[in-house]
């Protein structure tokens, strides 16, 4: 994560080559090898200079003005969540990195309202996307979080251990979703050198992941619908609410993912037969009294 702009070069790259020239009025030849816009097309269209333009690509124009950020993202059709990440990524000036990383933490009172949460699955998930907490329908659904074997990074879970595709029936949308949820966590804190080994890791070893990540998209999850894949009770689907959990030392990234079922549906009864196979001992008891 050097100082040298590359991540926003590297995302104005990605975001020009989905642009169609013709759907900005552009005329192309049959032997045009440029995927999307070339980089004078964009400077014309956003009214600036080429020069600046390409400078801008190559991290070494500082402090572009809102206006030409605003310009870029109109002609680049980016939602709210690109333009946040254009303008952080044109903003930050590296710093440099930390030699330890960050310690991500869990406070007491939230691992109890994870453990009062008995019928939905839920974890706690951080800035680098390990999961830090989860309660015991959360820990099943997510590949037996409690099996020290299963990596708690549900990156390195997705792209490095096979075991995900049984876990996870969407495991390709996962895979694309946690690409860009992680490179928009790179973008926010990019001198965190945790982040900085989890990408260098998965580049190394993940061909899926270096092709997904060439792509640029960043997004933030904050609800739809997950599957899940359990061998007690098979494949469910699930609704999900992300909410997002202030930590006591101002680290950015907590996200208390929760999810529930449809009532009176196929999913409901599923959720409600695994918690009962995976109660301990004194739960079924008191269970059986009341």
């Amino acid at each position: 994560m050097n100082d040298d702009g590359r991540e926003l070069g590297a995302f104005l790259r990605a975001r020009r080559a989905r642009v169609s020239p013709e759907s900005m009025g552009l005329t192309t030849s049959p032997r045009r090898r440029v995927a999307g816009l070339r980089r004078e097309e964009l400077a014309q269209l956003a009214a600036i200079s080429v020069d600046y333009y390409v400078r801008l690509e190559q991290g070494r124009a500082t402090q572009p003005s809102d206006e030409v950020l605003d310009a870029l993202a109109d002609v680049l059709d980016l939602d709210a969540t690109e333009r946040d990440h254009l303008r952080r990524l044109a903003r930050t000036r590296r710093a440099r990195p930390s030699p330890v990383s960050r310690q991500e933490r869990v406070s007491p009172d939230l691992r109890r309202v994870l453990d009062g949460m008995t019928g939905m699955p839920a974890v706690i998930m951080g800035g680098r996307l390990d999961l830090l907490a989860w309660n015991r329908l959360g820990s099943e659904l997510f590949g037996g979080l409690e099996d020290g074997a299963r990596d708690r990074n549900q990156a390195r879970y997705l792209f490095l251990d096979p075991r995900s595709s049984e876990t996870f029936p969407d495991r390709e949308q996962r895979a694309r979703e946690t690409v860009a949820v992680l490179r928009l966590a790179v973008g926010r804190d990019p001198d965190d050198p945790g982040l900085a080994e989890l990408v260098a890791e998965l580049t190394a070893h993940s061909r899926e992941f270096r092709s997904l990540w060439a792509a640029g998209d960043v997004m933030v999850c904050e609800n739809g619908l997950k599957g899940f894949r359990h061998p007690a009770v098979g494949e469910l689907w699930l609704r999900y609410e992300t909410l997002h959990v202030p930590a006591p030392d101002g680290q950015p990234g907590r996200q208390l993912d929760v999810h529930l079922p449809e009532q009176d549906g196929d999913a409901e009864t599923a959720l409600r037969l695994l918690g009962t196979w995976t109660a301990p001992a004194g739960d079924e008891r008191r269970a059986e009294r009341g």
